[in-house]
């Protein structure tokens, strides 16, 4: 089952997609678009990755503070969230992205990415960031049911 992620921003959306295994993340492009609420044609092209990947399932960055409030950005992506079930009718789940960004920022000044050139990659590196967090929580929940059974 592939599972799509998301890191809704206010003009760009980075997108992953993982393995058919659900194991890795891989980022795929970052979606941007003029105005924050001109939402059309990132929905289509969201769409058209679910056909194109055969998606399941979509995780979605919830950017919240770091005491756990939720403010204006995260109530944007509980709406985008909302978008996405009505015009995919898949499972959208709501995963902290705490810090994501600045994990990916450092992966790209660690790999040697010039500043300048920073800016096009970033939201795809933190969609795979989410996304490979919320696979990793799903793996550690097969193992911890495959330890319980005694197998």
């Amino acid at each position: 089952m592939r599972i799509l992620g998301l890191d809704y921003g206010t003009k760009t959306v980075g997108v992953a997609v993982s393995d058919p295994l659900g194991i890795t993340a891989q980022g795929l492009e970052t979606i941007e678009r003029r105005e924050e609420n001109k939402l059309r044609r990132t929905c289509a092209r969201i769409e058209e990755i679910i056909r194109e990947y055969g998606v399941e399932k979509i995780v979605l960055g919830f950017p919240k503070h770091m005491n756990s409030d939720i403010g204006e950005r995260a109530e944007k992506s509980l709406e985008f969230k909302a978008m996405l079930q009505r015009r995919t009718g898949l499972e959208v789940v709501m995963w902290d992205e705490r810090l994501t960004t600045v994990s990916a920022e450092q992966t790209l000044i660690e790999s040697g990415v010039r500043r300048e050139n920073r800016k096009k990659y970033i939201d795809k590196i933190a969609a795979v960031f989410i996304l490979q967090g919320y696979l990793d929580y799903l793996g550690m929940q097969k193992e911890s049911a495959t330890a319980y059974k005694g197998i």
